[in-house]
């Protein structure tokens, strides 16, 4: 069940699905309002949530905390 990027925690474990590219994240940072610092739980690489969806939100796009 898709949850909303509002609801998103800091330290929870999360899964997201847009335009066929899957991302498995740990929200490491909530400094400000939609500005989340992520570490990607596969390769350890950190990155901002923004990053992942600044081409917009496919139909494929699914949010879920793992």
């Amino acid at each position: 069940m898709a949850i909303s990027v509002d609801n998103l925690r800091k330290g929870k474990k999360y899964r997201l699905t847009n335009y066929g590219e899957q991302f498995d994240f740990q929200v490491m940072e909530m400094p400000e309002e939609e500005k989340y610092l992520l570490k990607d739980l596969h390769t350890l690489e950190f990155y901002h949530l923004h990053d992942l969806i600044k081409y917009g939100r496919g139909r494929d796009f699914d949010l879920e905390e793992i």
